[in-house]
């Protein structure tokens, strides 16, 4: 329920277009020829890449570290210009403890309704086209973020990208950031809130295609790279040290996070252990009730064939769902959500293992010779 309400407040505050009188006599400036084919106003032409401004990434990256856990998220503003969404600017929303609070999901409708308004006073980039959220160790499946993504992707016109940030990653001087968008096979079971295991078939749906990944590069402009170099500038005349201070990160084995990341993978998998139990016990009682539902049946079909026999009226037929109170069949989606989540958890931990078997093979070098 709190992941529910929360995507419908971020929902509801949606830049939407809004009525106007129409103008007796509109005028509109013609596109130019030479931007006709670029210029893609009735959203046609398919979503290739993602470009996110630098400028965008040190925001981000300042939220993801100053939020606590993995909590950071915001929306991402820019346009999408000839397959390519190019991200400009970004801003994060508030974060509160207790998500299950009703003013909360209204604090963060209001705000983010108050920040898109103030963009547009400013003429900034006001156009909503995703969002990014922080994450830990590969951990960004979860029903929040799907909830979220599905209404961008049914609201906003080229449906939208959820920008993913390994907030991990970043700790190791490694700026990890990572493009998705939710799949067609997914939304069609997402809308007809069936992700049974027959509906689970029908659509191919394994927790490998909830999410698909666009390619996505990061542009630097001229003032970015005017700033880093200036921070990266070796002391000179007038300054005692430089900007940034020498870094030694290369030296570390990066075997930190490896007693952590086992944690979560262990943690996931209990929970997709508890999962599957609950569902074999539900599957059990829905196997049960048709059970009885199928012996009441079959003996009222001997008992009509009976009087029939004795040239007797036949029993009128009963409803049986009203009988027997046959439960439906639970939804799968928490277990390939799990599943997903131990997917993260293994490649990331792979990437960090097999960094550092390299590092400790090159350490045992170095300290031989």
């Amino acid at each position: 329920m709190a992941a529910t309400s929360m995507a419908a407040a971020l929902a509801a505050s949606l830049p939407a277009p809004q009525s106007a009188p129409t103008p007796s006599a509109p005028s509109y400036e013609a596109i130019p020829a030479s931007m006709a084919k670029v210029v893609d106003i009735e959203g046609e032409i398919p979503v290739t890449s993602v470009q996110l401004d630098a400028m965008v990434v040190s925001k981000i990256v300042k939220h993801a570290r100053e939020a606590p856990g993995s909590s950071a998220h915001g929306l991402v503003l820019g346009l999408d210009l000839d397959g390519t969404i190019e991200i400009s600017n970004s801003f994060a929303l508030p974060h509160y403890t207790n998500d299950e609070d009703d003013k909360s999901s209204k604090g963060v409708a209001r705000y983010q309704a108050s920040m898109l308004r103030s963009l547009k006073e400013v003429q900034a980039d006001d156009s909503v086209i995703g969002f990014y959220q922080g994450m830990t160790l590969g951990s960004f499946f979860n029903q929040t973020l799907v909830d979220t993504q599905a209404i961008h992707q049914d609201k906003l016109r080229h449906g939208g990208v959820v920008i993913v940030h390994d907030i991990s990653q970043t700790a190791r001087g490694n700026a990890a950031f990572r493009a998705f968008r939710l799949t067609k096979a997914f939304l069609s079971a997402y809308k007809k809130s069936n992700f049974s295991s027959t509906s689970l078939i029908d659509h191919r749906l394994t927790f490998s295609k909830i999410l698909e990944e666009i390619p996505l590069k990061i542009r630097s402009n001229a003032l970015v790279s005017a700033f880093l170099g200036e921070l990266g500038d070796e002391p000179g005349a007038g300054r005692s040290s430089a900007a940034i201070p020498p870094s030694y990160s290369r030296l570390d084995l990066g075997t930190a996070n490896m007693p952590r990341n086992l944690e979560l993978i262990v943690e996931a998998l209990d929970h997709y252990k508890t999962e599957e139990g609950n569902l074999a016990y539900l599957q059990r009682q829905i196997a049960r009730e048709k059970s009885k539902a199928d012996a009441y049946v079959a003996k009222r079909k001997e008992e009509n064939a009976s009087r029939v026999a004795a040239g007797l009226a036949p029993l009128p037929e009963e409803d049986v769902s009203r009988l027997f109170k046959i439960p439906p069949e639970p939804s799968r989606l928490e277990s390939l959500m799990l599943l997903g989540r131990i997917d993260a958890y293994g490649r990331s931990l792979e990437e960090t293992a097999s960094t550092g078997v390299v590092k400790m093979y090159a350490a045992k070098g170095s300290a031989g010779n």
